[in-house]
């Protein structure tokens, strides 16, 4: 998938890598997320990412001229999940839609684990 804007200028084109670690930057900036997780569909192991992977924890579907973000993370524990969910998806939309000009329909939040 890639993103094609056009201006009066000339075509301006992202590709769904630099998308994946707006996205998964976004999400790490934000307090209580520990790490980004990705679940292997062969056997449902969850596996921690470093930043160097941050974007086998983000998923990006294509519907209707819009993005939705499926994200899969670790939080710290003793923190509200809720309003960690809560700050991440306001951050990835807001840092999606600035940084590139996609419209975000949706961001779904997948919490894989708890560190202690």
């Amino acid at each position: 998938m890639e993103c094609k804007i056009k201006n009066d200028v000339g075509t301006i084109y992202i590709t769904e890598d630099v998308m994946l670690k707006v996205v998964g930057y976004a999400a790490l900036e934000c307090y209580g997320i520990v790490a980004m997780a990705s679940k292997r569909a062969k056997d449902g192991l969850v596996q921690w990412l470093g930043r160097e992977n941050l974007s086998k924890g983000v998923q990006l579907k294509l519907v209707d001229d819009m993005i939705d973000v499926d994200l899969f993370i670790i939080v710290e524990y003793g923190i509200s999940i809720a309003e960690v969910c809560k700050a991440i998806s306001e951050q990835v939309r807001y840092k999606l839609e600035s940084m590139t000009g996609v419209k975000v329909r949706r961001v779904n939040i997948s919490v894989e684990g708890v560190r202690v």
